[in-house]
């Protein structure tokens, strides 16, 4: 949803934007923001005290269908969980949940079935045994997409912010999402507020296969977006491929050929989605 005029599907969605379901002020701005798709969070960023009060605003907020976003919900072992469920399930502006903690494939499966079946369930896996399950996640009924929650995974294994430390987690995300079937796997957030560590966080994202990222301020937007889409120069590589390969008749020169082709034609997608035109 950039700009609102432009649907991403949110299999390809770039950038995820975490707001809190405690400031129903924050939603419309949110709404008319360059997120791809929006995230109403009802579970970390909610003290239990106020997350009755939370859930019923993010429900009246999507109940007249006139906007659609996300919900973080909380997870399936608090007692919070089926409250959520119970209240967000045939929301006409629902476009989906992000289960928070997701440990288990089970987790997955019965929050998609007590949301009605037909709900996608996004499994945000945030600790060691999520990412140990990873694969079974991915693989469960009812699961759309695997995203990251960084933070909680490091405070869970005592793992550095540092690159290579991170890069297993990542990684396995990415293998489990291929696995399971799923759209490439979302990235958790840059805290800083330096654009340049964004804009260097998020080709590290891009590097290792994972295809969005959760962002919490509405100035990461733009940064993200534009380094999650293929590059200008790119889109001007897959046309003139796509281009010749037309013109000789679609015809196989060798064994580097099918694979340039499915880059071209996964470059030339994502181009046509997000309205990136060649250099």
């Amino acid at each position: 949803m950039v700009h609102r005029g432009r649907q991403v599907d949110p299999g390809i969605a770039r950038s995820w934007l975490l707001v809190n379901g405690a400031r129903p002020e924050l939603f419309d701005g949110a709404h008319e923001s360059r997120a791809d798709q929006v995230v109403l969070d009802i579970e970390d960023a909610v003290d239990p005290a106020r997350k009755p009060a939370s859930r019923a605003d993010v429900v009246e907020y999507l109940s007249s269908g006139d906007k659609r976003a996300w919900v973080r919900i909380n997870d399936r072992s608090t007692e919070f969980w089926s409250d959520d469920v119970d209240a967000l399930k045939g929301l006409p502006g629902l476009a989906g949940v992000m289960l928070a903690k997701t440990e288990a494939a089970e987790h997955v499966t019965e929050t998609a079935d007590r949301l009605g079946g037909a709900t996608p369930v996004l499994a945000l896996v945030e600790s060691a045994l999520g990412i140990e399950e990873a694969v079974r996640i991915a693989s469960a009924r009812g699961a759309f997409r695997l995203a990251f929650g960084s933070g909680d995974y490091r405070r869970d294994t005592g793992t550095s912010a540092d690159d290579l430390a991170m890069a297993y987690p990542r990684s396995r995300l990415v293998i489990a999402s291929r696995v399971g079937g799923l759209p490439g796997p979302i990235d958790g957030p840059t805290v800083s507020a330096s654009h340049p560590v964004l804009r260097e966080q998020s080709a590290l994202t891009v590097s290792l296969g994972l295809t969005g990222k959760l962002c919490l301020q509405l100035d990461q937007l733009p940064v993200i977006n534009e380094v999650i889409s293929p590059a200008p120069s790119d889109v001007a590589w897959a046309r003139d491929f796509l281009a010749d390969f037309d013109a000789r008749g679609q015809v196989i020169r060798d064994g580097s050929d099918l694979p340039r082709l499915g880059r071209a034609r996964k470059i030339e997608k994502l181009a046509t989605a997000f309205g990136v035109e060649p250099s």
